[in-house]
């Protein structure tokens, strides 16, 4: 097993814990059987490398703007050894160059209701310009539904992230399918998901 890099340690957040089986068994059903797979905003890496593992057909390509959370990646990926487990990319959606071509699929996990809606926005951007005809855009967080929260907790949820930070908050599902649209990607499926959150799949329009 590869050691992990000097001064860098595998950092754990009990959330990646607690929903990476139920991420996977979608992931494992929407994502391509082979190609690169982006993950943005990969944090810890706990899911880059428990999704890396549990798929070897396909070639796992995590990032993340935060140094800290790369190092964290790269230590994860040291001790894991996987083959198709790629070195994490300092990738910031809100930049045009995402430093990386053409992918098979995208996968975002709690990233646009942690962020300013900007993010979403280039997310989809990018997202329309670098996947394949029939690519796939893996999304998974908390959403409203027809303006309204889906549980007491997630409107909760959504005041603590307000008062952090006035640009993030849980997001209206059907603005997000707007953007969608307007970056050639089509909603394919919503799955209700553990925790009141769900896994939301676009395609890339052929």
């Amino acid at each position: 097993m590869n050691q992990a890099p000097s001064g860098s340690e595998r950092r754990c957040a009990p959330a990646a814990e607690r929903n990476r089986d139920a991420i996977l068994s979608v992931l494992a059903r929407v994502l391509p059987r082979s190609g690169v797979v982006l993950e943005i905003a990969s944090g810890t890496g706990q899911h880059a490398v428990h999704c890396a593992a549990a798929l070897p057909g396909i070639v796992w390509q995590p990032s993340d703007p935060d140094a800290d959370a790369r190092d964290s990646i790269d230590a994860w990926r040291a001790h894991a050894g996987l083959a198709n487990l790629n070195a994490p990319l300092a990738l910031d959606v809100l930049h045009h160059d995402w430093g990386i071509g053409n992918v098979a699929a995208i996968v975002c996990i709690n990233m646009i209701h942690i962020a300013p809606w900007e993010a979403a926005e280039s997310l989809f951007r990018g997202a329309g310009e670098r996947l394949t005809a029939g690519g796939v855009l893996y999304l998974y967080g908390p959403y409203r539904r027809n303006g309204a929260h889906t549980a007491p907790s997630n409107e909760a949820f959504d005041q603590q992230l307000r008062a952090r930070d006035a640009r993030w908050g849980v997001r209206d599902m059907e603005a997000v399918a707007a953007l969608g649209d307007q970056a050639g990607l089509t909603l394919v499926e919503t799955v209700a998901m553990p925790a009141n959150n769900f896994s939301v799949v676009f395609k890339k329009q052929a």
